[in-house]
């Protein structure tokens, strides 16, 4: 099919943003959510789903990957790993990061769109993302893109599509804003909670996005701490 896209679709901000995205360039949208045992799965699928139906999405599709629970090592994870407190100005790879969880999405991205000839895929990845987590680099999707390319039938043509790789958070916001984005219907909160709980790294990142732009985050938070740069 011409002009579709998968949306690697986490029920984030992020993933949100970049199907909006998709959409405006007039891709058809194949939302792909997957489930992968962490804290949040149930509060991030409503979200998903909620957000397929809202673009109007061709297809959503569910898929599981038990196999990184398994593996654990991430406190989404791994029931024995805390969530840590915020440290926005950390440069190690903080124990959120699940091992190599974009490199199984990405695969599993291009079987379901070889499947439905979709000849894009969307990530929602970010540069605020990659100086801790190495697999939202923008080389590991120019590499992957060689994987697909070399992995795939001769006639498949599947572009690897991560419009906000060497964007900021805050500017992602600034677009949303800008094209109608809502945001109400995502989550980013690594802890599983009626509201979001403000303090961990991706509440705190998303926060402060919000922040900077000067608008008000439209979900609801325990704390609401000032994360505004400096």
């Amino acid at each position: 099919m011409d002009n579709s896209a998968v949306i690697l679709a986490s029920g984030g901000m992020d993933s949100l943003t970049a199907a909006h995205v998709a959409k405006d360039r007039g891709y058809d949208l194949y939302f792909l959510h997957t489930s992968y045992g962490q804290q949040t799965q149930s509060t991030e699928r409503e979200c998903a789903k909620q957000q397929a139906e809202q673009l109007g999405a061709v297809d959503f599709c569910e898929m599981t990957m038990d196999h990184l629970h398994e593996i654990g090592g991430s406190s989404l994870t791994d029931s024995g790993v805390s969530v840590d407190e915020a440290d926005l100005d950390s440069n190690e790879v903080p124990q959120s990061y699940v091992p190599f969880r974009n490199g199984n999405l990405m695969a599993m991205a291009a079987s379901y769109a070889e499947v439905n000839d979709c000849d894009s895929i969307f990530i929602g990845a970010h540069s605020e993302d990659f100086s801790g987590y190495p697999d939202c680099r923008p080389q590991f999707f120019d590499a992957f893109q060689d994987v697909v390319n070399v992995g795939t039938k001769g006639s498949t043509k599947i572009s690897i599509q991560a419009p906000f790789s060497k964007w900021s958070k805050t500017e992602i916001v600034e677009l949303g804003v800008q094209i109608g984005v809502s945001y109400e219907s995502s989550w980013s909160c690594y802890r599983e909670r009626e509201t979001a709980c403000g303090t961990c790294d991706a509440c705190a990142y998303r926060l402060q996005a919000f922040q900077n732009c000067g608008v008000t985050d439209p979900i609801d938070y325990q704390e609401r701490p000032d994360y505004t740069d400096s």
